[in-house]
């Protein structure tokens, strides 16, 4: 499979407005999909005044995906949460992925989709040596995908749920540059 990433401009909102209304997404996602709503929280990452990456996903130049990718050190309040859970390391960075369209969900694309941005995260974030993604316990499907892409799991906790119908209850995932992660390679 042939994915190439983007980053996300003004002009694509409306397909990320028809992919956040879908069940598969809002489910997890939580997220307002109007007009108003996109502008509000993707705007600020489209236009370069907010730390975060938001990059479209395509296979063979079609839209399949959205991955968003920060360093952990650029949202302290959120590090914050996290520190009682798992230790995030410096120079960590996260991500959050969605596939967009009912049709994709359950081919396996979210893993390959997942392990060709990471590639592409080793590329362009010569410094960052992890990764580091807290995901809810009950999203086995995303939780799968990541392990799937070489992530493993090394913490459980409570962090503040995307959707206020979930219980809080998170697994965090790792994945080293070095490829792997186990307790005696890195102390823990």
């Amino acid at each position: 499979m042939a994915w190439t990433f983007r980053r996300v401009g003004t002009g694509d909102f409306e397909l990320l407005a028809r992919w956040l209304s879908h069940p598969h997404v809002a489910r997890w996602w939580n997220h307002e999909w109007s007009a108003e709503a996109v502008e509000r929280d993707f705007g600020p990452s489209a236009r370069g005044e907010e730390p975060n990456e938001d990059w479209l996903a395509l296979l063979a130049g079609r839209p399949v995906g959205l991955v968003q990718r920060c360093l952990w050190t650029d949202y302290p309040e959120y590090l914050a949460e996290m520190a009682p859970v798992y230790p995030v390391p410096p120079g960590a960075v996260s991500i959050d992925y969605l596939i967009g369209e009912p049709g994709d969900v359950g081919r396996g694309l979210g893993t390959a989709m997942i392990a060709a941005f990471v590639a592409r995260t080793w590329a362009d974030l010569s410094e960052s040596s992890c990764i580091v993604v807290p995901v809810a316990r009950a999203n086995r499907a995303s939780w799968r995908a990541l392990e799937r892409a070489g992530f493993v799991p090394v913490a459980q906790g409570e962090l503040e749920p995307d959707n206020p119908i979930d219980d809080g209850q998170h697994l965090v995932l790792r994945l080293d540059r070095s490829g792997g992660w186990t307790p005696r390679s890195t102390g823990g």
